[in-house]
Protein backbone atom coordinates (compact mmCIF):
# COMPACT_ATOMS: atom_id res chain seq x y z
CA UNK A 1 0.00 0.00 0.00
CA UNK A 2 1.36 3.81 -0.81
CA UNK A 3 1.31 6.09 1.48
CA UNK A 4 2.82 8.77 0.31
CA UNK A 5 1.08 12.04 0.55
CA UNK A 6 1.18 14.83 -1.68
CA UNK A 7 1.90 18.30 0.32
CA UNK A 8 0.44 21.27 -1.94
CA UNK A 9 1.68 24.52 -1.33
CA UNK A 10 -0.08 27.22 -0.51
CA UNK A 11 -1.11 30.37 -2.20
CA UNK A 12 1.85 32.57 -2.99
CA UNK A 13 0.18 35.58 -2.18
CA UNK A 14 0.41 34.77 1.55
CA UNK A 15 1.23 37.67 3.76
CA UNK A 16 3.47 38.67 6.45
CA UNK A 17 3.75 41.22 9.03
CA UNK A 18 5.14 42.29 12.10
CA UNK A 19 3.26 39.96 13.97
CA UNK A 20 0.93 40.57 17.23
CA UNK A 21 0.95 43.49 18.75
CA UNK A 22 2.36 46.86 18.16
CA UNK A 23 3.47 47.26 22.07
CA UNK A 24 5.29 44.47 23.09
CA UNK A 25 5.43 43.46 26.99
CA UNK A 26 7.53 41.27 28.49
CA UNK A 27 6.23 39.97 31.91
CA UNK A 28 8.59 37.86 34.47
CA UNK A 29 6.46 37.13 37.09
CA UNK A 30 6.62 34.58 40.14
CA UNK A 31 5.33 30.91 39.79
CA UNK A 32 2.67 31.56 42.83
CA UNK A 33 1.60 35.28 41.73
CA UNK A 34 -1.99 34.82 40.81
CA UNK A 35 -2.64 38.87 40.14
CA UNK A 36 -0.08 40.43 37.97
CA UNK A 37 -0.92 38.85 34.80
CA UNK A 38 -4.43 38.89 35.04
CA UNK A 39 -4.35 42.79 36.23
CA UNK A 40 -2.16 43.33 33.38
CA UNK A 41 -4.72 41.87 30.74
CA UNK A 42 -7.22 43.38 32.26
CA UNK A 43 -5.74 46.68 31.95
CA UNK A 44 -4.76 46.45 27.94
CA UNK A 45 -6.80 48.92 26.21
CA UNK A 46 -6.94 46.81 23.38
CA UNK A 47 -5.08 44.10 21.11
CA UNK A 48 -2.40 46.50 20.21
CA UNK A 49 -0.70 45.92 23.59
CA UNK A 50 0.02 42.37 24.14
CA UNK A 51 1.79 40.82 27.03
CA UNK A 52 4.49 37.85 26.96
CA UNK A 53 4.76 36.34 30.21
CA UNK A 54 6.85 33.63 31.98
CA UNK A 55 7.39 32.28 35.52
CA UNK A 56 10.76 32.55 38.14
CA UNK A 57 10.16 29.62 41.07
CA UNK A 58 9.17 31.25 44.16
CA UNK A 59 9.28 29.71 47.89
CA UNK A 60 5.63 29.86 49.64
CA UNK A 61 6.62 31.85 51.93
CA UNK A 62 7.71 36.00 51.23
CA UNK A 63 10.74 36.96 53.17
CA UNK A 64 13.65 39.04 52.88
CA UNK A 65 15.58 35.65 52.28
CA UNK A 66 13.55 33.95 49.92
CA UNK A 67 13.12 36.98 47.86
CA UNK A 68 16.88 36.58 46.95
CA UNK A 69 16.68 33.16 46.83
CA UNK A 70 15.50 34.06 42.46
CA UNK A 71 17.71 36.08 41.76
CA UNK A 72 19.79 33.11 39.69
CA UNK A 73 16.33 32.22 38.46
CA UNK A 74 15.61 36.02 37.08
CA UNK A 75 17.52 35.87 33.73
CA UNK A 76 16.49 32.79 32.08
CA UNK A 77 13.19 33.43 32.81
CA UNK A 78 13.62 36.39 31.09
CA UNK A 79 15.27 34.08 28.30
CA UNK A 80 12.19 32.37 27.70
CA UNK A 81 9.91 35.26 26.81
CA UNK A 82 9.76 34.85 23.01
CA UNK A 83 13.68 34.74 22.75
CA UNK A 84 13.27 35.40 18.98
CA UNK A 85 10.87 38.02 18.84
CA UNK A 86 10.65 41.57 19.72
CA UNK A 87 9.42 43.02 22.77
CA UNK A 88 9.92 46.87 23.96
CA UNK A 89 10.20 46.75 27.55
CA UNK A 90 10.23 43.51 30.28
CA UNK A 91 8.52 44.17 33.79
CA UNK A 92 10.17 42.22 36.79
CA UNK A 93 6.84 41.64 39.32
CA UNK A 94 8.28 41.55 42.92
CA UNK A 95 8.20 44.91 44.71
CA UNK A 96 9.57 43.60 47.82
CA UNK A 97 12.12 41.04 45.78
CA UNK A 98 13.62 44.41 44.10
CA UNK A 99 13.67 46.40 47.37
CA UNK A 100 15.87 43.28 48.88
CA UNK A 101 18.13 43.19 45.80
CA UNK A 102 18.20 46.64 44.28
CA UNK A 103 16.67 47.88 40.71
CA UNK A 104 20.70 48.06 39.45
CA UNK A 105 20.56 44.08 39.86
CA UNK A 106 17.26 43.65 38.70
CA UNK A 107 18.02 45.53 35.08
CA UNK A 108 21.50 43.91 35.24
CA UNK A 109 20.08 40.46 35.30
CA UNK A 110 17.36 41.05 32.77
CA UNK A 111 19.59 43.08 30.42
CA UNK A 112 21.92 39.89 30.68
CA UNK A 113 19.35 37.67 28.22
CA UNK A 114 17.79 41.16 26.65
CA UNK A 115 20.36 43.44 26.15
CA UNK A 116 19.90 46.99 26.35
CA UNK A 117 16.04 46.62 27.29
CA UNK A 118 13.71 48.82 29.11
CA UNK A 119 13.50 47.11 32.64
CA UNK A 120 10.20 47.75 35.55
CA UNK A 121 9.90 47.22 38.87
CA UNK A 122 7.23 47.54 40.65
CA UNK A 123 8.79 49.70 43.24
CA UNK A 124 10.50 52.09 40.66
CA UNK A 125 7.64 52.35 38.41
CA UNK A 126 5.74 53.37 41.75
CA UNK A 127 8.26 55.77 42.42
CA UNK A 128 8.01 57.23 39.13
CA UNK A 129 4.33 57.29 39.79
CA UNK A 130 4.71 59.42 43.31
CA UNK A 131 6.89 61.92 41.37
CA UNK A 132 4.78 62.51 39.06
CA UNK A 133 1.98 63.91 41.67
CA UNK A 134 4.57 65.79 43.35
CA UNK A 135 3.88 63.01 46.23
CA UNK A 136 6.80 64.22 49.10
CA UNK A 137 4.85 61.97 51.95
CA UNK A 138 3.32 59.15 51.66
CA UNK A 139 1.42 56.15 53.40
CA UNK A 140 1.98 52.69 52.81
CA UNK A 141 -0.37 49.60 52.78
CA UNK A 142 1.86 46.22 52.44
CA UNK A 143 0.73 43.05 52.94
CA UNK A 144 4.05 41.81 54.43
CA UNK A 145 5.75 40.91 57.28
CA UNK A 146 8.22 42.99 59.56
CA UNK A 147 11.15 42.42 57.66
CA UNK A 148 10.03 42.64 54.42
CA UNK A 149 8.27 45.96 55.54
CA UNK A 150 11.73 47.02 56.63
CA UNK A 151 13.28 46.66 53.51
CA UNK A 152 10.13 48.62 51.74
CA UNK A 153 10.26 51.65 54.21
CA UNK A 154 14.13 51.96 53.42
CA UNK A 155 13.77 51.48 49.74
CA UNK A 156 10.99 54.16 49.83
CA UNK A 157 13.30 56.68 52.15
CA UNK A 158 16.54 56.16 50.50
CA UNK A 159 14.76 57.57 47.37
CA UNK A 160 13.42 60.74 49.08
CA UNK A 161 10.28 59.77 50.41
CA UNK A 162 8.76 60.64 53.92
CA UNK A 163 6.33 57.78 55.36
CA UNK A 164 3.12 59.46 57.50
CA UNK A 165 2.09 56.02 58.39
CA UNK A 166 2.99 52.13 57.48
CA UNK A 167 0.44 49.89 57.66
CA UNK A 168 0.42 46.07 56.72
CA UNK A 169 -1.82 42.77 56.78
CA UNK A 170 1.45 40.95 57.84
CA UNK A 171 0.96 37.89 55.97
CA UNK A 172 4.07 35.47 55.39
CA UNK A 173 2.38 33.40 52.71
CA UNK A 174 1.92 33.96 49.16
CA UNK A 175 -1.16 32.11 48.73
CA UNK A 176 -2.99 33.97 51.33
CA UNK A 177 -2.21 36.95 49.95
CA UNK A 178 -3.68 36.64 46.78
CA UNK A 179 -6.57 35.79 49.30
CA UNK A 180 -7.59 39.13 50.63
CA UNK A 181 -10.45 40.63 49.27
CA UNK A 182 -10.33 43.30 47.50
CA UNK A 183 -12.87 44.86 50.01
CA UNK A 184 -10.20 44.03 52.47
CA UNK A 185 -7.91 46.13 50.61
CA UNK A 186 -10.32 49.13 50.27
CA UNK A 187 -10.80 49.34 53.73
CA UNK A 188 -7.65 48.60 54.88
CA UNK A 189 -6.69 51.88 52.51
CA UNK A 190 -8.91 53.81 54.04
CA UNK A 191 -7.57 53.29 57.72
CA UNK A 192 -3.69 53.48 56.28
CA UNK A 193 -4.22 56.77 54.91
CA UNK A 194 -3.13 60.00 56.65
CA UNK A 195 -4.37 63.63 56.37
CA UNK A 196 -0.84 64.72 56.05
CA UNK A 197 0.13 62.13 53.30
CA UNK A 198 -0.13 63.48 49.48
CA UNK A 199 -0.95 59.66 48.34
CA UNK A 200 -1.18 56.69 49.39
CA UNK A 201 0.90 53.46 48.24
CA UNK A 202 -0.27 49.89 48.55
CA UNK A 203 2.71 47.88 47.77
CA UNK A 204 2.86 43.73 46.58
CA UNK A 205 2.00 42.61 43.27
CA UNK A 206 0.35 39.88 44.87
CA UNK A 207 -3.03 41.65 46.09
CA UNK A 208 -5.76 42.59 44.56
CA UNK A 209 -5.46 46.29 44.95
CA UNK A 210 -6.10 47.92 40.90
CA UNK A 211 -9.79 46.09 41.47
CA UNK A 212 -10.22 49.14 43.65
CA UNK A 213 -7.80 51.88 42.72
CA UNK A 214 -10.78 54.27 41.82
CA UNK A 215 -13.26 53.06 45.12
CA UNK A 216 -10.18 54.45 46.77
CA UNK A 217 -9.19 57.87 45.30
CA UNK A 218 -12.64 58.90 45.06
CA UNK A 219 -13.13 58.05 48.73
CA UNK A 220 -9.81 59.50 49.64
CA UNK A 221 -9.67 62.71 47.30
CA UNK A 222 -5.59 61.93 46.51
CA UNK A 223 -3.58 59.55 44.18
CA UNK A 224 -3.37 56.34 44.85
CA UNK A 225 -0.69 54.34 43.41
CA UNK A 226 -0.42 49.92 43.53
CA UNK A 227 2.27 48.16 42.34
CA UNK A 228 0.69 46.29 39.45
CA UNK A 229 -0.94 49.99 38.34
CA UNK A 230 2.48 51.49 38.56
CA UNK A 231 4.50 48.85 36.50
CA UNK A 232 1.29 48.72 33.84
CA UNK A 233 1.40 52.38 33.18
CA UNK A 234 5.45 52.64 33.13
CA UNK A 235 5.63 49.50 30.64
CA UNK A 236 2.89 51.21 28.22
CA UNK A 237 4.70 54.35 28.07
CA UNK A 238 8.29 52.72 27.90
CA UNK A 239 6.94 50.69 24.79
CA UNK A 240 5.69 53.87 23.31
CA UNK A 241 1.83 53.98 23.96
CA UNK A 242 1.03 56.99 25.25
CA UNK A 243 -3.01 56.69 25.55
CA UNK A 244 -5.49 57.57 28.50
CA UNK A 245 -7.15 54.16 30.11
CA UNK A 246 -10.05 54.52 32.89
CA UNK A 247 -11.22 52.79 35.38
CA UNK A 248 -7.89 52.23 37.30
CA UNK A 249 -6.67 55.87 38.93
CA UNK A 250 -5.68 58.87 37.91
CA UNK A 251 -1.99 57.85 37.11
CA UNK A 252 -3.38 56.13 34.04
CA UNK A 253 -4.45 59.61 32.50
CA UNK A 254 -0.60 60.61 33.04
Amino acid sequence: MNNTKNFELLSKSTELDQGPGQYRIGLVALSNDYVTERDFMNMRPSDDVVVYTSRIRNTPECTAESLRQMEPLITEATSLIVPEGRLDVVAYSCTSGTAVMGFDKIRSLIQAARPGIAVVTPITSSLAALDLFGAQRIAVLTPYVDDVNAGIARYLEDHGKSISAFSSFKIAENETMALVTPQSIFNAALEADRDDADALFISCTAIRAVEVIDKIEQKLGKPVITAVQAMFWQSLRLAGFKGKISGYGQLMFL
